[in-house]
């Protein structure tokens, strides 16, 4: 019986530890809800709109226009990108057109979507167009040649790719908001990078002041992850075993009783 309680107090601890690192992991965050998104958009990456995660930004444009916006992605963090285009009124196009949303890290590499309508087409009587693109998730590290994604500002493109040459420089209206989910110590990695990806000309662009272009509460890097939960939780269980093997196979330390006697 001892031994059944021994066996059955282990089990139920690892139990508790596993579901309390299942639900650090899957904890996320609401995203940032701030009021005052930007109004204008950047014309290449130097000038690149400053926009928070959960933020919604508006830029007023004219057809055939690079726009760009910066906004900073942290360790764990998969990013989606949702970018619509108001176009000119039908009456004034003379064909479809398609449109293209582009997301680069802080080295100007261009990252690829898992998933998501990248690249779109609007009919020539079309009110509007929407687009998405879904990053992997950012790591804290990653080999020198690999092109996986690091935590700090990351680009948002938005442009036309086919179009009529008549329909060039007609006004249209553009918004892009980037959400994330949490994705915790699952990326973190034995090495981290020594600082975010994030190129001081991009530190103080459109909306004004000085302040750096980061997270919400700063950079994660050096921080707790619950990676190291799910590390304490193998290293118990490990251990809760090992107890439990011994139980199971040491015996009653006494010799049998010979019958008869």
């Amino acid at each position: 019986m001892r031994t059944v309680r021994t066996l059955t107090t282990a089990l139920l601890a690892g139990a508790g530890l596993l579901g309390l690192a299942g639900a650090a992991a899957a904890a996320s965050p609401t995203p940032s809800q701030s009021a005052d998104g930007p109004t204008e958009a950047g014309t290449s990456f130097r000038t690149a709109a400053r926009v928070a995660v959960g933020q919604e930004a508006t830029a007023e444009a004219s057809t055939g226009d690079y726009l760009y916006w910066a906004v900073p992605l942290d360790t764990g963090q998969r990013a989606t990108v949702r970018a619509t285009v108001t176009l000119p009124p039908a009456a004034s196009r003379h064909r479809a057109s398609t449109w293209q949303v582009d997301v680069y890290d802080g080295l100007r590499r261009r990252q690829a979507c898992t998933y998501g309508t990248q690249t779109a087409s609007a009919a020539a009587d079309a009110a509007s167009v929407t687009l998405s693109c879904t990053l992997r998730a950012v790591r804290a590290g990653a080999e020198a040649w690999s092109n996986d994604p690091l935590p700090g500002t990351y680009y948002i493109r938005l442009t036309v790719v086919d179009l009529a040459q008549e329909d060039l420089g007609q006004p249209v209206r553009a918004q892009v908001r980037t959400d994330v989910s949490e994705h915790g110590g699952a990326y973190a990695v034995d090495g981290a990078l020594g600082a975010p990806l994030v190129p001081g000309a991009t530190t103080a662009q459109a909306g004004g002041g000085s302040a750096a272009l980061e997270p919400d509460g700063g950079w994660s890097g050096g921080r707790w992850s619950d990676r190291w939960l799910w590390t304490a939780a193998g290293g118990v269980l490990g251990a809760l075993a090992g107890i439990g093997g011994y139980c199971l196979t040491r015996g009653t330390g006494r010799p049998a009783r010979p019958t008869g006697v």
